[in-house]
């Protein structure tokens, strides 16, 4: 499948270009991702995944191959963006070509940090930015809507049909809702997709944290009370990070990072991003291994194993015969491919076979 990937957005001096170098730096060689745009606002970051490890140890793999994710930094938003201002055109068509969004919000109280606003409100900041991609989304249904006024006029089907979607998408805009808070049909979501509108896309929320300052998550005040009411209300997912402490550690050993995370008591944010970005995509990994190398592969969730075998070769859609298919658990448990087939836990699985997550196979073409 086609890299897919993450565009990181956010108000100027919440954190965002430190989160994002933090993150380039547990960056991966592009050598083996040839789908991958070499960019220096693209990162390809790997998936943390424990998995890889246990099953290069069984197989004795010559190397290990992480799945990635892809995250590309967007130039800060300012209000007014949808009108042109700050760099507003650059920064709304970047969006546009990502897949999903990483909305990095400054939760931290800090003097010696300017607040674009003059306050430490996240709410209100993810509002200005939410607002942005409404009013530019707006634009572009209007534009649609009056395209589409000659058909639907002369009663034709499809116009009626696309016209009742798009009524539907602008009364969400107008109470100030994105268009990806309710639910679509498979027909309705392929109407608003040829539009690309940047509120259809998956949204994740980055908490940026600072160590010993004044988090309001931890002052559990007003601003956070509303906070994770618009979380709620919106069934959003959300992530803390310390993008800050994150970039100073970029250069330790993992060893040193583990010792020193331990010692100040701080998770580690970055790994709860990507993995939390991962699912945001709507992927899963499937496994491989060899003595050659392990690897984590990507696919979407709910992909037939011809499908998912896109990921390794196109022919293996096409010429897919069958898999030969085990439970990660199940062939670790078994510590061998011949054990598992022995007590009947390496399954053959035709073309209707819905892959799962962590599922090792081995494609027949």
């Amino acid at each position: 499948m086609s890299s897919l990937s993450i565009g990181i957005v956010g108000l100027p001096n919440v954190g965002k270009s430190t989160l994002f170098n933090a993150l380039t730096k547990k960056s991966v060689s592009a050598e083996n991702y040839p789908f991958c745009t070499i960019d220096p606002s693209v990162g390809i970051v790997p998936v943390p995944d424990e998995r890889l490890a246990k099953l290069t140890e069984l197989s004795k793999s010559a190397k290990t191959i992480p799945a990635v994710v892809e995250f590309t930094d967007i130039a800060g938003l300012v209000k007014g963006a949808s009108q042109g201002e700050g760099l507003g055109n650059k920064f709304l068509t970047n969006i546009r070509e990502v897949d999903a969004i990483a909305e990095v919000v400054r939760i931290f109280e800090d003097n010696n940090i300017t607040h674009v606003h003059n306050e430490v409100n996240p709410l209100s900041d993810i509002e200005v930015i939410n607002l942005e991609l409404i009013l530019a989304d707006q634009e572009t249904v209007s534009r649609r809507l009056n395209n589409i006024s000659g058909d639907l006029k002369r009663g034709i089907k499809e116009a009626v049909f696309e016209n009742a979607i798009l009524d539907k998408v602008m009364k969400l805009f107008e109470v100030g809702q994105l268009a990806n808070s309710i639910e679509y049909t498979e027909e309705e979501f392929l109407i608003l997709k040829q539009l690309n509108l940047l509120t259809t896309k998956k949204f994740l929320y980055v908490l940026n944290k600072k160590s010993g300052g004044k988090n309001i998550d931890e002052l559990n005040d007003e601003r956070w009370q509303k906070l994770l009411k618009f979380f709620t209300d919106n069934k959003a997912n959300y992530v803390f990070v310390d993008a800050s402490t994150e970039n100073d550690l970029k250069d330790m050993s993992d060893e040193d990072k583990n010792v020193f995370r331990a010692d100040v008591d701080l998770d580690n944010g970055l790994n709860d991003l990507i993995k939390k970005s991962y699912e945001t995509l709507n992927l899963i990994t499937y496994l491989t291994t060899g003595e050659d190398e392990t690897r984590a592969w990507t696919t979407l969730r709910d992909a037939t194993a011809p499908e998912a075998g896109r990921a390794i070769h196109n022919d293996f859609k096409e010429k897919f015969i069958r898999a030969e298919v085990v439970a990660y658990a199940d062939l670790i448990e078994c510590g061998s491919y011949a054990v598992a087939r022995e007590k009947g836990k390496l399954r053959i699985e035709g073309k209707e076979y819905i892959v799962k997550d962590g599922d090792v196979i081995e494609f027949r073409i």
